[in-house]
């Protein structure tokens, strides 16, 4: 008997598990369309690098330093991504910063357990070796910002823009990010209803409804980042540091408001330096995003000039006081200063059970760094979840077209 089509899958969200569950949803033999869609500029999420056209040496991890794995066996995309030259071993230099001033090698950070990797030329190239995986034949919409949801007459999803016109009509929908299913989207950008949850209300899928219920519960850390770009005649100090990657246990967060600082020389002797803060820091600094975020750009979000300058300038006091015994005095003129702010991006346990991601009489798949398991709240738990979710879709998707009983003609979310 002949299969039916493959279904149309639409993935909102470029980060790493959207492009590793088309990655591995074409190696496992995926034959429908398939199309990513992206509030940011290119993908990555927090496995980003910034670049700039204008400046070709100029590259910054200023997400997530590397990959570390910490269970058995590795996903199954580490090896394709290995031999593809697109991730290789990471040997950082890393130290901890303990209390106020008590430096010591090595980490007991849950980032820097296990194996570590980073991406060949910047870490957005995992999420670029993904999608070379998932082949040319991707949709990818950068830039775009997915603002409703609806199901049609048929039973098929549609995405809508800020205007409510429909983007895109798919059979399956995926979200590796939970801004479109969590109340922060009201919270945070005033939106009056949760779009999935809204749409949920006129499905009956007990199941969605479960699903939607544990998202809302799920707790999410902010971060504010500072990026500090050296010019070459004021980088020494800086690469002279005795590690490139630096964590504060609990007390050093507490005095300086940082977790992380990453030292990164660029090829031309310039230095980049990405001081991340503590999510207690971020906690009192919720509504404040950089002039450069891609989700204030697109959503309308003026950012407060006077405010972002006090914060950078406290970023850069902490920062220059907690590295002193090191770094000295060093002269900062001519640095450029930017605010990167990842606004719910850090889950808090226990996330979303694995066994919940796939509702099937709905048609919707959940998979990110929010899933519980191993990896959680970091890149090997995108990788794990992405994998799973691509397993059971393509045992659920084989099914002909309303084999589910998933109940059609929801309305619009927000409408």
């Amino acid at each position: 008997m002949p299969q039916p089509p493959a279904h149309a899958i639409a993935v909102i969200g470029a980060g790493v598990a959207g492009c590793a569950l088309l990655a591995q949803l074409r190696r496992l033999g995926h034959g429908g369309a398939l199309s990513l869609w992206e509030i940011g500029r290119g993908p990555g999420g927090r496995a980003s690098t910034r670049r700039s056209r204008t400046d070709p040496d100029l590259l910054v991890n200023h997400g997530a330093p590397l990959l570390n794995l910490t269970a058995e066996p590795p996903p199954q995309l580490l090896r394709p991504l290995l031999e593809g030259g697109w991730l290789e071993p990471c040997t950082a230099r890393v130290a901890t910063l303990q209390g106020e001033a008590r430096l010591c090698s090595g980490s007991g950070d849950g980032l820097l357990a296990g194996q570590l990797y980073r991406g060949r030329g910047g870490m957005e190239q995992l999420c670029r070796g993904l999608l070379e995986l998932a082949g040319p034949a991707v949709e990818t919409h950068y830039n775009q910002v997915v603002r409703d949801l609806a199901v049609a007459p048929d039973g098929t999803w549609r995405l809508l823009d800020s205007e409510g016109a429909v983007l895109h009509e798919v059979d399956w929908l995926v979200l590796s990010s939970t801004l479109l299913a969590h109340p922060r989207s009201q919270a945070m950008l005033g939106w009056p209803a949760v779009p999935l949850r809204q749409v949920a209300a006129g499905l009956g899928d007990l199941q969605l409804d479960h699903v939607l219920t544990t998202i809302a519960g799920i707790r999410f850390e902010a971060r504010s980042n500072l990026l500090l770009l050296l010019p070459a005649d004021a980088a020494g100090p800086w690469l002279a540091l005795p590690f490139d990657l630096l964590q504060f246990d609990a007390t050093a967060q507490q005095r300086w408001g940082l977790q992380r600082v990453v030292i990164q020389p660029l090829a031309d002797g310039r230095c980049a330096v990405v001081a991340h803060s503590s999510a207690t820091f971020a906690a009192d600094h919720l509504n404040l995003y950089g002039e450069r975020s891609a989700a204030a750009r697109l959503l309308g979000l003026a950012p407060d000039q006077q405010r972002q300058e006090a914060l950078i300038d406290t970023l850069e006091t902490q920062l220059l006081q907690a590295l002193e015994p090191w770094v000295g005095t060093p002269a900062m003129e001519g640095a450029d200063r930017q605010l990167m702010r990842w606004g719910a991006a850090f889950p808090v346990a226990p996330g979303l059970p694995s066994e919940l991601c796939l509702c099937p009489a709905s048609r919707v798949g959940f998979c990110g760094d929010y899933v519980a398991g191993p990896g959680f709240g970091r890149i090997e738990g995108a990788l794990r979840s992405a994998e799973r979710l691509a397993t059971d879709l393509m045992a659920a998707a084989v099914r002909p077209p309303g084999a589910s009983g998933r109940r059609g003609g929801g309305s619009a979310a927000g409408g």
